[in-house]
């Protein structure tokens, strides 16, 4: 890509800069402009579309997406050493690329979001990956402002994305995005493919919106599903005996000797409707 680009290789970048992967906020950069390029095909046709992405460090997987034609790309990176060489790729596409410096966690991606279609594309910070995605899952309005989530995560946390009941990886998190979007994991991707290697094979999860999710106060399903996963090997009339236990299970319909992993999501909502 650095030839299709005429940007140099993301290896003399990071030297040039001095950008060394700092674990403390998370950073492992993928050098192979091919597999970024990958990433961001994930998310379809990017003509026309703006795209978020956190954490783009010296700028490999915002290159991939400039150059497969995102209308705009506005970047939330809280290190400021990697602010001069994302410069440099925005002088290459010029009023393609708008670098915020801030804390994604607390950035309003809301507000900011222009008309048209907006995507998320992201290699997330391992340590606040998990929280910025229930954050986009839970928006004021809904369906929410983006179009898609192409996102990536340690895969352990890719399986409890997509996981739904009998998976033992199903949780509170699978729950919430069964209920909102429709989710599937891409590719895996080896830790030898990152600067430095981290512990854990990672995974691309793809996810969209359910247009129509079931009618659900967001604070009662995160009630139950806190009480259910809680106690996770506990019979229903017992994890969920602080916020109402066998009566509340009697008014959903719902078998009090059954276990938090083998509810559906449409159960949980019922669970949540009936508190």
């Amino acid at each position: 890509m650095a030839a299709l680009d005429g940007l140099p290789p993301l290896g003399d970048v990071i030297r040039r800069h001095g950008l060394d992967a700092r674990k403390a906020l998370g950073q492992n950069f993928i050098l192979d402009l091919n597999l970024t390029q990958k990433v961001a095909r994930t998310a379809g046709s990017l003509e026309d579309a703006t795209v978020f992405e956190v954490g783009p460090g010296p700028g490999g997987l915002t290159r991939a997406i400039l150059a497969l034609g995102a209308k705009k790309v506005i970047a939330i990176e809280r290190d400021p050493r990697c602010l001069p060489a994302l410069a440099e790729v925005s002088a290459h596409y010029p009023g393609r690329l708008e670098v915020i410096e801030g804390d994604a966690l607390t950035t309003d991606f809301e507000a900011l979001a222009p008309a048209g279609p907006v995507k998320i594309i992201a290699n997330l910070p391992y340590n606040v990956g998990t929280q910025l995605l229930v954050n986009w899952l839970l928006p004021r309005q809904w369906p929410p402002f983006w179009q898609s989530l192409t996102l990536m995560f340690q895969k352990e946390v890719g399986l409890r994305i997509v996981a739904d009941e009998e998976d033992d990886h199903y949780g509170r998190l699978g729950v919430l995005c069964g209920w909102r979007t429709n989710a599937h994991m891409a590719f895996d991707i080896p830790p030898q493919a990152f600067t430095p290697p981290p512990k854990v094979t990672s995974t691309v999860v793809h996810l969209t919106p359910n247009e129509n999710p079931i009618p659900c106060s967001v604070a009662n399903l995160e009630k139950v599903t806190q009480a259910a996963f809680g106690q996770r090997r506990k019979m229903l009339r017992q994890s969920l005996k602080p916020i109402g236990g066998e009566k509340l299970l009697e008014k959903a319909g719902i078998d009090p000797q059954r276990r938090a992993e083998t509810l559906s999501v449409e159960e949980f909502c019922r669970l949540a409707n009936s508190l």
